[in-house]
């Protein structure tokens, strides 16, 4: 039973009992008795009346509970013609009117963060108290295996090879360290991981910021600046001495029979020995003075197939068999040829060097050309498998080679080729003994 049918109980059984009094009035009293039950029923409306007063601001406050509940924070109460009630009625909406400002506040923040981590190119991993992703923005979820990554721990997440992930580097990550990280493709990303309080509570979160192109830009500035200077001054020797040496073999016919064969001999040394210096200054600014590509539509096999009748009878001659293991029919590709075919020669010429130094029985380059879902991918994979603990990171940094007396030119050039077409690219061992280099041309 309520506080207000108690009252009503109790003023209504108190009065009954008055009543029953002044009954007992009415055989000598009759008018005193008609006066007390006037007096009893005026007391007893007065109580019902006052009990309603009383009892009023709990129908507010029962009304100020129910908005909370249903956070109506917008809605207010009426005012009563009662001053003191007023009051009450005044400190519930000014809280209400609180609340409603704190929660458009809220809103309007939480919609500028969540706008913000969309627009973001940085990844965004949140975990809740339990350490699973309980947010993820879109550059998050384009990571390998974090599409659907949601609800799940990190380490759920690690694939097998999980030796190199990225994933299996960021879980492994301290609290409010910064690392440069590198995935199983080569591509460098800075994580960081951080934390924040929810409700007195700890809660975690990573930051992962790709820094591929940025690093690869300064390399390749880098490069070129230290290339421009090499090029200036050893062009300006090989100039000079190749005029020196021609000089002095002017002077050969003035010499003994005798010494004059051995003299044009030094000189002649001398002179191939100047001209390779330039070739080999020249093969480095090719990287340089690299012309944008002129692109037109090509057709991929057609350069594969030119390149594959180029170096078959190389390939027999050292006892690697060359051949296509998948040739799909794709539509012709824009690019520019001359650069393309450049780069891959060199892919495949590292192919077939690296076919011969390995140690498997079967040495074999194969060509694979497969339209795919998300494109035409090329690959050109040898029986080699020469990467090793090489990090990805290294192989297409200038003047990194894995090969006895290699520049470390190849696969720079290569990376500028397809970086200037805006080809991805992978060079990775397959797992099954085998290396390949893929490369996803655009339509």
């Amino acid at each position: 039973m309520s506080l207000r049918w108690r009252l009503h109980a109790y003023l209504i059984v108190a009065h009954l009992l008055f009543l029953g009094v002044t009954v007992v009035l009415f055989r000598t009293e009759p008018a005193l008795m008609l006066g007390l039950e006037a007096l009893v029923l005026l007391s007893l409306a007065l109580g019902v009346h006052l009990i309603r007063r009383a009892l009023e601001p709990l129908g507010y406050t029962r009304h100020f509970h129910d908005l909370l509940q249903d956070q109506h924070y917008a809605a207010r109460l009426q005012h009563s013609k009662d001053k003191e009630l007023n009051e009450l009625v005044k400190l519930f909406n000014t809280m209400l009117n609180a609340l409603y400002q704190e929660r458009l506040q809220i809103g309007e923040q939480q919609g500028f963060l969540d706008r913000l981590l969309e627009a973001t190119p940085s990844a965004v991993i949140v975990f809740d108290f339990d350490s699973r992703i309980s947010l993820l923005n879109a550059s998050a979820q384009a990571l390998r295996g974090l599409a659907d990554a949601k609800g799940k721990a990190l380490r759920d997440c690690l694939p097998d090879d999980s030796g190199l992930s990225l994933l299996a580097q960021l879980d492994a990550l301290p609290l409010g360290d910064s690392q440069l990280l590198t995935d199983a493709d080569g591509r460098r990303y800075r994580g960081q991981r951080g934390h924040f309080y929810d409700r007195g509570f700890a809660r975690h979160f990573l930051l992962v910021e790709e820094l591929t192109e940025e690093l690869e830009s300064s390399e390749k500035a880098t490069y070129e600046k230290l290339i421009r200077v090499l090029a200036h001054e050893v062009n300006n020797t090989v100039a000079a001495t190749g005029s020196v040496l021609d000089s002095l073999l002017y002077y050969r016919s003035q010499l003994a029979e005798r010494d004059s064969d051995d003299f044009s001999t030094a000189i002649l040394a001398v002179q191939r020995r100047n001209a390779s210096l330039g070739e080999f200054i020249e093969r480095f600014t090719r990287v340089v003075k690299m012309p944008a590509p002129e692109l037109r539509p090509n057709a991929v096999r057609d350069i594969m197939d030119d390149i594959l009748y180029l170096y078959r009878e190389q390939c027999r001659s050292r006892g690697i068999s060359i051949a296509w293991q998948r040739c799909d029919e794709v539509p012709a590709i824009a690019m520019d040829r001359h650069l393309m075919e450049q780069a891959l020669l060199n892919v495949v010429k590292n192919a077939m060097e690296a076919a011969e130094a390995g140690h498997g029985e079967e040495r074999s380059i194969g060509f694979v050309l497969a339209k795919e879902e998300s494109g035409v991918r090329l690959s050109v994979i040898d029986s080699g498998n020469l990467l090793g603990e090489v990090p990805a990171r290294q192989l297409f940094t200038p003047f990194f080679t894995t090969k006895k007396g290699g520049q470390g030119i190849g696969l720079l050039f290569v990376r500028e080729v397809l970086n200037r077409h805006g080809f991805a690219y992978r060079l990775a061992a397959t797992g099954d003994g085998a290396t390949s280099f893929d490369i996803w041309l655009a339509a």
